[in-house]
């Protein structure tokens, strides 16, 4: 017997997929410059350049990227909880 509409409505408010975000605002730690910036979908981004102080960000102890780090928007991998982004 097939399920009905209702039970399939339910059925798939429970899977809650939901896409990962992929823009985030980061701010650099050293002059506070700030800028949104398209995250990759499939990878943690480790190094980022500030466009106005030339420094290179690194993530803080305890987070896989910049953006987890210093962004509005954790990365994708974080957001999808991804085995894939290793932590430090």
């Amino acid at each position: 017997m097939a399920a009905s509409p209702p039970q399939i409505a339910s059925m798939c408010s429970k899977l809650e997929f939901r896409m990962p975000l992929l823009e985030s605002i980061i701010k650099c730690p050293a002059c506070g410059f700030q800028k949104q910036e398209t995250m990759p979908a499939d990878a943690c981004q480790f190094f980022y350049e500030c466009t106005t102080c030339k420094a290179i960000i690194r993530p803080r102890a305890g987070d896989c990227c910049v953006f987890c780090s210093y962004g509005t928007v954790r990365c994708p991998m974080t957001q999808t909880n991804s085995d894939t982004c290793s932590r430090n």
